[in-house]
């Protein structure tokens, strides 16, 4: 087909049209130098092309729905939505704005809005959806509840008032019910139907009716073909309708005048051509073979019409119908029809007087060639050649998109098509179309050189295709890590904004002894559930760090600390992950209690993020080298979850009050070698081992510390959990509620037990109420005293330190709920105060003197330490 060029200039703004179709039509009209415009709103404007200027603006009730001009006598139709048609007198409008302009010459454009009075409606109809204006005839197309009516009048003129009686005729169309409509309220369908109006050849030509305005002339067989025998001897015209429902139909006009009170039957009168199952959004006509230059010089100067062979048909997504007198292979004439698929959906169409079709797209404004082409591949036409239509339209784009409202213009002199088109901003555009330069035509090639050529061309497809599966996967794994980085935001914004209360995704630790490779081992289970709505899939790992403290014997040295990696694959919502992990004791028979245990997600933007950047296989590198890799610089994201302490409480065990005793774990000791082994199972029964901890626990006193609780302060913390107890039971309950054998405690309601430490060592818990009588001026206190014991000083102190840390954090939680201390002696508290100040003095002073004696010397210093640790750690105090 032709090459097309096109220019494009902006003649004039008039707003963002709004609604759509369902809100009304935008039209563009063109007369000459004046242009007639709509935007699918409440007014309707008149451009001067030539001047560049707008002249006027008419405001009507409603939305303006169609309208039509009658150049001839120079008045506008327009059909307002939900009231009915007006009419418009231009020459009277004219004389009006000239006296007008003449009054007010300092006045400068854009001119004054005209309101539209209600007495310009000529024919008062809420239902009526579309109309067509013939020189002495008005036909319209009204909503019924249930059916489409079409009927024919007189045709109105400006200035006269609506006469009931002009109907001539009216018509029942389509069974089914209109879009939109409600019994008795007709609304606005989705889909306006389409009138034209078809002349025969033989026929008065419609010279007073302007391009685009739906009056068409159509060759005398395609329209005997189409119509029939009837309207060929009536030389009637025909009314075309486009239906929203995809019907195509007919109707005789002179065959549709009856008598006013009894409707024409539909079966004689309405002629379905053809159905296009979505609605009709424009008809129109044009040539598509090209005209005689010598028909085409019979044309008056003047006259703009001329007599089409092929009549086309557009539905809203694109499907289009052509429809052309050919002649079949047993030399009839027969109505070829030919449906077409092209882009949609379809917002406005025109057709060209060159066998051009223009439509347009949200995205773009396309053009295509009926006229009869000869394929450049074979020149020369064979015998059975019908002249027929095109099997394949391919359109050629104008690079304009969203047009609204089309109008082709009469051919340049030279020989150009102008477009006018109402853009989707409210912008109307001229596009002057370059159809002259015809696209070169290939010479004949040889059958050698055309398989070359093929070669050529499918290796280049391939060239392609496999380019396009590169770039195809790798926009796949962007888009996975696009999804990812989504859900991991919505992971982190959930966990951030929930720092308190129940969160969506958790992580809790407990602690058990279990036995793992014939040793004792402390266990740490940690237990990922995920609540949330959201999955954690690939990128996301679980870290758990454990940081152990430093020997309670080596004050100056410094824990270890351990991360473990455990990578998280699709825990899904409502998903629980657990990990167990030992703690101790090493092989050396050593557990330093408390151990810090950390767990955090890591959300890890490199493995998602660089591995959906880099290419995955060396072939894919020149695809994608011009692709930016911008990796991130930061490793990922952490998001805390939970931190606990693991202290020497929840470290003991208590074999002596085991539910099963026969199943009690055994006692670890430092590992050793086969020898000691055996030669221990070989000792005799009642015999004692002899090693270090076993003489230390036989003939030195155990370590001993004790503190003192006020039994207010106990009774006020434990009252909820622990009611029905007794207070020394339910401390030690307290004390122990983390570890595993508080059940057997609560169960036998125990108010001291006797536990071995990780090490084999003794600890021993004594829980008994006291009376301290001279802290209170008002009388005794009572309290709670909770004793430790244990043969190894270290573990002493490590359960102690665990009884510390659990009594300050309920000493802060009571002290938040106002409770207040009773009266104290504060002279018997100075006392107490200055004596513990002059026992740390000499703790100092002796902790020199160590560093500067010999070992015979250093062994009574130590002990003269020891009494005064014991007396610091049995103060005379209790917590209140």
């Amino acid at each position: 087909m032709a090459g097309a060029s096109s220019r494009v200039h902006y003649l004039s703004d008039f707003g963002c049209p709004l609604g759509g179709r369902a809100a009304g039509q935008p039209h563009v009209l063109r007369h000459e130098a004046e242009v007639f415009l709509s935007t699918g709103r409440e007014f309707v404007y008149v451009y001067d092309h030539e001047g560049g200027l707008l002249t006027a603006v008419y405001q009507f009730p409603d939305q303006v729905w169609h309208l039509q001009l009658l150049a001839i006598r120079r008045t506008l139709y327009v059909l307002c939505a939900r009231t009915g048609i007006y009419c418009l007198s231009l020459d009277s409008l004219d004389r009006s704005e000239s006296q007008a302009c003449e009054d007010k010459e300092d006045e400068a454009p854009p001119y004054p809005v005209i309101h539209v009075e209600p007495d310009a409606c000529v024919l008062p109809d809420a239902a009526l959806c579309a109309f067509t204006v013939l020189d002495d005839m008005l036909v319209t197309l009204a909503q019924g509840p249930t059916q489409w009516k079409m009927q024919l009048f007189e045709r109105p003129c400006a200035g006269e008032e609506p006469q009931p009686g002009g109907q001539v005729g009216e018509v029942e169309l389509s069974t089914c019910t209109p879009p939109g409509g409600v019994l008795g309220k007709p609304t606005a369908p989705c889909f306006l139907p389409v009138l034209c109006c078809v002349f025969p050849p033989n026929c008065r030509a419609p010279h007073g009716h302007p391009q685009g305005c739906g009056c068409l002339m159509l060759e005398e067989a395609l329209f005997g073909l189409l119509f029939g025998v009837d309207a060929t001897f009536l030389k009637s015209p025909v009314i075309l309708c486009g239906l929203p429902d995809g019907q195509l139909c007919c109707v005789v006009l002179k065959a549709l005048v009856t008598s006013g009170l009894a409707p024409g039957d539909p079966k004689v009168l309405v002629k379905i051509l053809h159905h296009l199952e979505e609605p009709v959004i424009f008809i129109g006509a044009l040539r598509a073979e090209p005209q005689e230059e010598e028909a085409a010089r019979e044309l008056l100067p003047g006259e703009n019409v001329q007599h089409s062979d092929c009549l086309v048909a557009l539905g809203h997504q694109g499907r289009t119908l052509a429809i052309k007198a050919s002649w079949s292979e047993s030399g009839n004439l027969v109505p070829e029809l030919r449906e077409y698929c092209l882009p949609g959906p379809v917002l406005c169409a025109a057709c060209g007087g060159d066998g051009h079709l223009y439509h347009s797209t949200p995205s773009d404004l396309c053009m295509v060639d009926l006229t009869q082409r000869d394929s450049p591949w074979n020149a020369e036409k064979t015998d059975g050649d019908t002249g027929g239509l095109p099997s394949v339209l391919c359109p050629v784009t104008l690079n304009i998109c969203s047009a609204l409202a089309l109008c082709v213009t009469a051919r340049a002199p030279t020989g150009s098509t102008e477009l006018l088109a109402l853009s989707s901003k409210g912008r109307l555009i001229t596009c002057s179309l370059d159809l002259s330069s015809e696209a070169p035509v290939p010479a004949k090639m040889s059958v050698a050189n055309a398989g070359q050529k093929i070669k050529e061309l499918l290796s280049d497809i391939g060239d392609v295709s496999e380019r396009v599966s590169f770039l195809k996967k790798a926009v796949d794994q962007r888009n996975k890590a696009i999804t990812s980085l989504n859900e991991a935001m919505n992971v982190s914004c959930a966990l951030l904004s929930s720092q308190e209360g129940d969160r969506p995704i958790s992580c809790s630790i407990t602690t058990s002894w279990s036995r793992l490779e014939l040793r004792d081992m402390l266990m740490a289970t940690c237990t990922l559930e995920n609540s949330s709505s959201f999955s954690l899939d690939q990128g996301w790992t679980l870290c758990i760090q454990v940081l152990t403290s430093s020997s309670a014997l080596d004050l100056d040295g410094t824990g270890s600390a351990f991360t473990y990696t455990i990578p998280v694959d699709r825990l899904g919502p409502g998903s629980r992950r657990e990990v167990t992990l030992p703690l101790g004791p090493s092989e050396s028979g050593v557990l330093d209690l408390p151990v810090t245990m950390s767990c955090w997600l890591f959300y890890s933007l490199r493995e998602v993020v660089g591995g959906a950047l880099a290419p995955s296989d060396p072939l894919e590198a020149p695809y994608l080298e011009k692709l930016p890799l911008n990796l991130p610089k930061q490793e990922g994201v952490c998001l805390p979850l939970c931190k606990r302490t693991v202290d020497m409480l929840q470290g003991l065990r208590f074999p002596g009050v085991a539910s099963h005793p026969a199943q009690a774990p055994c006692v670890p000791g430092p590992a050793c070698d086969g020898v000691e082994t055996f030669l221990r199972t070989c000792q005799a029964p009642g015999s004692e081992p002899a090693g270090a901890a076993s003489l230390r626990a036989k003939y030195l006193p155990p370590s001993t510390a004790s503190i003192r609780v006020s039994a207010g302060l106990l009774r006020a913390a434990l009252e909820d959990g622990h009611a029905g107890f007794h207070l020394c039971s339910a401390t030690l309950q307290w004390l122990l509620a983390e570890n595993a054998a508080v059940d057997v405690v609560r169960a036998q309601a125990l108010s001291s037990i006797q536990g071995i430490a990780p090490d084999g060592t003794d600890v021993n818990l004594i829980i008994h109420e006291v009376a301290v009588t001279d802290l209170s001026p008002a009388g005794p206190i009572q309290a709670v005293e909770i004793q430790v014991e244990s043969s190894s000083l270290a573990n002493m102190c490590r359960v102690h330190h665990a009884i510390i840390k659990r009594i300050q954090t309920m000493v802060t939680e009571q002290a938040a709920h106002g409770s207040s201390p009773p009266d104290l002696r504060m002279q018997y508290l100075q006392q107490i105060h200055a004596n513990h100040q002059e026992l740390l003095r000499e703790v100092q002073a002796l902790r020199e003197q160590l560093c500067t004696e010999d070992e015979v010397a250093s062994f009574s210093t130590a002990q003269k330490l020891l009494k005064i640790y014991k007396q610091l750690r049995n103060p005379s105090l209790v917590l209140l």
